[in-house]
Parts: C-alpha cells; structure tokens; sequence
C-alpha cells in the first residue's frame, strides 16, 4: 500500500481513522502525565514545552464520517487548558502551567493553513509569545529547540516530542539521542512507516546507505535480506524484531513501549513508539495502551520476553463503530495472559537471587520486554503470595498480606519452602 502524503492546498485535508486513533492515544497520554506530574499538593508551578515537529495543517476532515477532526497542535492545546482546570479545580494552592509550544512544519500549505486555522481559533496573540509555529523541517529546527527548552528547564528539560513522520527517513536515531542526551527529562512519541521499509527493504546500496544515515547500520548483523526472506518463515516478524531493537537501542532512550497501529487492508502498517529515560513514564503509556480498549496483536509472549508489537485496528474499535465487541476483548484476553505468563517468569527472577528483588528494580529493569503495566504485575505477584510462592518484604521488616500494600521499595524473596511446581 503506498502511503498517501497530506495535501494542504484546498483546505483541510482527509484523515483515516487509524490517525485520529493516534491522535486519541496522544490525547490520553497528556491528560495522564499531567495527572502524574501535579500530584503533590504544595507543587505551584509547572514547566513543559510542547513539541509537534510534523504540525500538519491543524484541522482534518474525517474520511468515513466528513465531520472536521482536530490535530496534533490542538491536541497539545486543548489538553493543556482541561488539565489546568481539573488539576486546580479542587486545590487550595492552585499551580501555574507555563507551557510553551512549537509546532513545526516543512510543508508551506499546511504551515499557512495551521496559522490560519489557530489564529481563527483566538490564539493569535500567542503566536510569537508562547506558540512558535516554523516553516521548516524539523530536523533543521532542533538545536534551537532544544536549546530553548534547556535554558528554560536547565534542571530536567522537562518535554514532550511528538514526531509523527511521514514514513521513516526524517527522524535518524543521532537527532533522537541527542534529544535525550540534552534533555533527562524528555519524552518521545515516534511514528515509523515500519510497513514501507519492509516493502522496500532489499540488499541494495541504496537501502544501505538509507540505514546509514537512520543511523541503523547492518542492523541484520550479517544477515542479507534474501538470506531472511528465503531462510526464515515469518521473515517480515523477523526484520521488524531486529529493526525495532536496534531503533530503540541507538537513541538513547532507557525505557520504551511501542503501539503498532494497523491499517485497514494490511499493509502500511507503523509503529507509535513512546521513549523516556524513566520507568514511571513507560508505565503511563503502558496504561493508555490497555485503558483505550483497542484490538491489540502481541508478537510473542505475554510475560516478560516478549517482543513489543502492539496493534490497532479500526476495524475492531469500538469507540469508531458505535457498537460493543462482541466476545472476548482482545485487551481482556492478554491481561489475563500477561499475568499467567508473569505467574511463571517472575518467581524464576525472584529465585535467581537469594536477597531477592525489590519491586521498583523487578519493574524497571523487566518492563522493557512485556506488555504489562506495573499494576498488572502486582496482579501476578498478588497471585503468588497467595500461592505461597513469595514473600514481599518491606523496608521495615513488615510481610506484605496483598498486592495493595506492595511498595516500590518492597523486597520479593523466595520463600522458606518452595512450591514444588517452582522447582524444575
């Protein structure tokens, strides 16, 4: 399927539903960090900048239903304005956001048609003070955006970029790792066409030098692409395994989740990937993924070694039918899964050490590699302590009765006398 690039010419542009699925996940995503960021109620102000390096045009026609769609860049706004009225809504101390925003964007209709549209919308006088809206690519802008966030945040560098590129050539993994680099406390959320470049992966000087400059170099380790294709059954699960690790490895993110968002018709298949450096960050994204209900595909096991493809497709979207699914939940199915395949491979984890395993370290050091978020596993550790299979230990001394009480700081420890199922 050859993707189709927006057209800003005439107006608003066509969207598909697998988009605004992308734009619904981002949504969620800043209303739960917003939610995580203001938790302490002696906290008065917040500082963030907001990054759209592909804006597009701001508003979209929906291509099924041709109601008007809004986009990233309204996205970003709208979500600042609810949480500063739900955070402050209760509070004694109300707390400041200063956020500031850029939206960045190479094409010239779609530039002119999102200024036209956010100054329509009453954010003209923002526009120069707080909103930066660039004629540009976003790889040329970056230094100075990173520049301005670190001389705003010099502490944490405290952002989120949302790069949703078209296809996967316009965000090598030098800009990514010089994003983290600069910034501890920056967040990515990336698209990756990773559907195109298996079309068009090949053995080719061309197809070298385009990994080259992704900064992915042999990332088959050896390995030709017709060896794979012709040697290795479920060849494209394959290329797209090695692709995704050795993506996430060379930008410089410690934790990542990937949301595989899947086309109607098959092909043109991309990822969503969300990167941080920290486990809480990755935790809240993973609760976004299972929270929205979408038909998730899972390519690989439900424990903690499974490799992260997660899919949406529109054609199972309750929320885009207007209907109830009717079965089995797919996000149903493969929480009760993860907690089996934990139930297993935890207690080997636990085991492998006689002092054990705080649940902080189990989480950040395994969340990497499953598809859980840190409250399911306390629903698989739950399980075992009911099993006797191990013991949680507080700081203090104290045993933990539930998975409710566990705390980060808590130690798992194998028990006195073992379940003879966990022996072999």
């Amino acid at each position: 399927m050859t993707l189709k690039q927006y057209n800003w010419t005439n107006g608003p542009d066509l969207i598909q539903q697998h988009s605004v699925a992308k734009h619904r996940i981002l949504e969620a995503y800043l209303a739960a960090y917003f939610r995580t960021l203001v938790s302490s109620p002696n906290q008065d102000v917040l500082r963030l900048t907001l990054v759209d390096g592909f804006a597009g045009g701001g508003l979209y026609v929906h291509n099924d239903t041709r109601e008007p769609v809004k986009g990233s860049p309204f996205i970003f706004l709208e979500a600042t304005r609810e949480a500063e009225f739900l955070i402050n809504k209760d509070r004694r101390k109300p707390v400041q956001l200063q956020v500031d925003y850029f939206f960045t964007e190479a094409d010239r209709h779609a530039y002119l048609h999102l200024d036209k549209v956010l100054r329509e919308a009453g954010h003209g006088d923002r526009i120069g003070n707080g909103i930066y809206i660039d004629h540009a690519r976003f790889q040329d802008k970056a230094d100075a955006i990173i520049g301005f966030i670190k001389k705003k945040s010099p502490k944490n560098g405290r952002s989120i970029f949302a790069l949703d590129q078209y296809g996967y050539k316009e965000v090598p993994t030098q800009l990514l790792r010089k994003i983290f680099d600069a910034l501890p406390s920056a967040e990515v959320i990336l698209t990756f066409g990773v559907d195109s470049f298996m079309n068009f992966a090949s053995d080719g000087e061309q197809v070298k030098d385009l990994l080259d400059g992704l900064g992915l170099p042999d990332i088959f380790r050896g390995r030709s692409v017709e060896e794979i294709k012709a040697s290795d059954r479920d060849w494209r699960l394959f290329l797209q395994s090695t692709l995704y690790r050795r993506l996430v490895e060379n930008c410089g993110a410690r934790h990542f989740t990937p949301f595989f968002i899947r086309n109607r018709g098959g092909h043109g298949d991309y990822w969503l990937i969300h990167m941080s450096q920290h486990h809480r960050a990755r935790d809240v994204m993973t609760e976004v993924h299972w929270a929205n209900s979408n038909y998730f595909i899972h390519y690989g096991g439900a424990g903690l070694d499974m490799f992260q493809m997660v899919g949406y497709d529109p054609a199972h979207d309750a929320a885009y039918l207007g209907q109830s699914l009717l079965g089995f939940e797919f996000d149903d199915v493969a929480r009760r899964a993860s907690i089996t395949a934990l139930n297993e491979h935890i207690p080997r984890r636990v085991y492998a050490d006689d002092s054990g395993i705080s649940f902080g370290e189990l989480f950040a050091t395994t969340c990497n590699g499953s598809p859980a978020s840190a409250q399911i596993y306390r629903e698989s550790i739950g399980k075992l302590l009911d099993e006797k299979a191990v013991e949680i230990v507080g700081v203090d001394g104290t045993k933990r009765r539930s998975s409710a009480q566990i705390k980060d700081s808590d130690q798992i420890l194998s028990p006195p006398q073992r379940p003879l199922f966990m022996t072999g």
